[in-house]
């Protein structure tokens, strides 16, 4: 099916434009492979009315010449489609009527055969990558009696970052990001919440150094676990950097540059994916988060992150503020748009209220545009704002004109973490020597069949290398395992990429599993979706005023026709990884509202609310937390 490209224009405020945002962002989420979105979000009415009278022309679109309302949308470049209405009759009738199209577009097929033969290649197996799921894959194949290959190569950040054997989600990701969150909670919780309950702390000072210290000692003992677990399953350990020269074949440099070949039988890449750098005059000043986790801050002039910039919107960049912010560093987000693209959206702007009354700042609606080193080691960033009044006018009847004009601000920062996004890191892997077909738009792998097989079938690729997948460590693990399984051990289990769990560590957390509120809108269509949600008041949290109110919240998103399945769980507050993970059982196996309904809950604990859950979005009726 050929790729439908989307463009909705409008202005920030209008509310059919950030409807048709939601919209298309969700449906975008559901069908990667259908639907290519482009969001052009305009200042004000007037910047969208003179953008609408000096790029409308130049489009030539096949209609659209009386339309002046926002938004503005048309459709692969030619065809205008209209506003708002016209957006949800388009996405009901092209992309959400056939139910056996849907099946056959995003259902996993089984893989196709190889043609392997084990022994007949100096590994049977070979895997690029000793990441989360490379690793598992490697492991999992040698227990079945495949002679395996893991290749490990980390190229360093561009501010010179290296580390060792595991992967993103050990050195740079989620291992020291958890620990980090958890040196913010210790902290929140000795400055706001230990005195309510009778503790009397001072000199409430945090080292950085003996933080990442201690973080640093205890990747290192993994990395070496890991060394030793390869070992153990007698797979052969190669640091060198891997390039495809053939379906069969892999050229190998090490570190002083010296090239060797090896076979395969087959190949697996697991390379994952980089830090996405700043495209602007002085990018190259900002760190990324391999940076922030395991550079050595000796080198830094203030031997801490300080003054804080962190430039993006992702998980990563809220992440990494939240606990910044927390462990008392001045910490600002700048965010073009929305925060947690692709989540769902309720939860997502509470999130970053939640930060912002706790103490992370916020420059919304800009980008940098340069940053400049200045003599003691700072940096001075500007961005551009279109928010700065250019000349006020008193009217006749006594009310004012404001005239905006572009401005350019800026602000001195000791530290600029860029956050926005990550690329899969395949460019020099040489895969277009093997036919392996990527998405030029984002580098990453197409396996069609959701099988983990590529366009070449001896060549399989599993973690986030993968397109359209999820990116997050146990999916990686768990289809690396999977696929071994299926290639050495006579399984024809597939990954199931549906309903998967996850949780964003940031200063409130937030689980969730499976169809944002917006995602199932656009999929089951808004008259057969039933939100039941509620505010919560956790217990850990009543004794403690200056926490934050009425933010920490749960909602379960149900299909109506299929008697309430529950396709969405969200969770805002404490401890929400652990919730959501159990519950991920549940859903998995096709719970309704009734079942949780049905089910004891354990008080008093945030996860027994979503056994009480009663009120719904329809009702209208308050959803706020009352007494136990």
């Amino acid at each position: 099916m050929s790729l439908t490209r989307i463009t909705v224009a409008g202005w920030r405020t209008c509310g059919w434009f950030q409807r048709a945002v939601k919209v298309t962002a969700a449906v975008e989420l559901l069908y990667p492979h259908k639907l290519q979105v482009t969001h052009i979000e305009l200042e004000s009415r007037d910047k969208f009315q003179a953008w609408l009278k000096s790029e409308r022309p130049a489009l030539n679109l096949d209609g659209g010449e009386s339309h002046t309302s926002s938004p503005f949308i048309f459709i692969n470049g030619t065809h205008f489609l209209g506003g708002y209405d016209s957006l949800v009759e388009y996405t009901k009738s092209n992309l959400l009527s056939a139910k056996q199209e849907e099946k056959k577009d995003d259902g996993a097929q089984p893989m196709q055969p190889d043609g392997v033969k084990m022994g007949n290649f100096d590994y049977d197996l070979v895997c690029i990558g000793g990441g989360s799921g490379g690793l598992a894959m490697s492991k999992e194949a040698a227990n079945l009696g495949a002679k395996v290959a893991c290749l490990d190569f980390v190229k360093p950040s561009p501010h010179g970052t290296s580390w060792g054997l595991g992967g993103t989600c050990v050195n740079v990701g989620c291992i020291p990001k958890k620990l980090c969150h958890r040196a913010a909670i210790l902290g929140e919780e000795a400055a706001h919440d230990a005195k309510a309950f009778g503790w009397n702390i001072e000199n409430q000072t945090h080292n950085w150094e003996t933080l990442t210290t201690n973080i640093h000692d205890f990747i290192s003992g993994l990395n070496f676990k890991y060394r030793v677990a390869l070992r153990e399953k007698k797979v052969a350990y190669l640091n060198k950097l891997g390039k495809i020269v053939d379906a069969h074949t892999i050229e190998l440099t090490d570190r002083k540059g010296k090239k060797e070949t090896i076979t395969a039988g087959r190949i697996v890449v697991a390379v994952g994916g980089r830090p996405t750098e700043l495209s602007i005059p002085g990018g190259e000043h900002a760190i990324n988060s391999d940076d922030v986790f395991q550079m050595d801050w000796d080198d830094h002039p203030k031997k801490s992150p300080g003054k804080t910039l962190v430039v993006g919107a992702s998980y990563v960049a809220l992440e990494c503020a939240g606990f910044l912010a927390a462990l008392k560093y001045d910490t600002t987000v700048m965010v073009r748009s929305i925060l947690l693209r692709g989540f769902d959206r309720e939860y997502s702007d509470k999130i970053g209220e939640f930060m912002e009354q706790t103490g992370t700042k916020f420059i919304r609606g800009t980008v940098p545009s340069e940053i400049k080193k200045n003599d003691n080691g700072s940096f001075q960033v500007y961005w551009d704002d279109g928010t700065v009044p250019s000349e006020i006018k008193k009217n006749d009847n006594g009310s004012f004109q404001v005239y905006w004009d572009d401005g350019k601000q800026s602000d001195t920062f000791d530290t600029v973490v860029a956050a926005i996004g990550r690329y899969a890191d395949t460019k020099s892997l040489g895969l277009e020597n093997a036919g392996v077909q990527t998405n030029p738009k984002n580098g990453k792998i197409v396996c069609a069949g959701r099988n983990e097989q590529t366009s070449v079938p001896n060549i399989y690729a599993i973690g986030d290398v993968v397109d359209g997948m999820e990116e997050l460590t146990p999916v990686a693990i768990q289809s690396g395992q999977f696929l071994a399984r299926r290639l050495y051990g006579n399984k024809t289990q597939l990954m199931d990429y549906d309903l998967i769990p996850t949780t964003v560590f940031t200063p409130i957390e937030y689980g969730a599993c499976g169809l944002s509120e917006e995602a199932a809108i656009a999929k089951y269509g808004e008259d057969d979706i039933e939100v039941y949600h509620k505010e919560l008041a956790p217990l850990e949290w009543e004794l403690v005023h200056d926490r934050p109110a009425g933010i920490a919240r749960a909602k379960l998103i149900c299909v109506k026709s299929q008697e309430e399945r529950v396709v969405g769980l969200h969770v805002l507050g404490p401890n929400c990884g652990e919730i959501t993970q159990g519950y991920a059982v549940a859903m998995r196996k096709g719970a309704t509202y009734k079942d949780f309904q049905d089910t004891v809950g354990i008080h008093p604990t945030v996860s027994e609310d979503f056994t009480t859950l009663t009120i719904t979005k329809a009702s209208g009726e308050d959803a706020a937390a009352a007494g136990c």
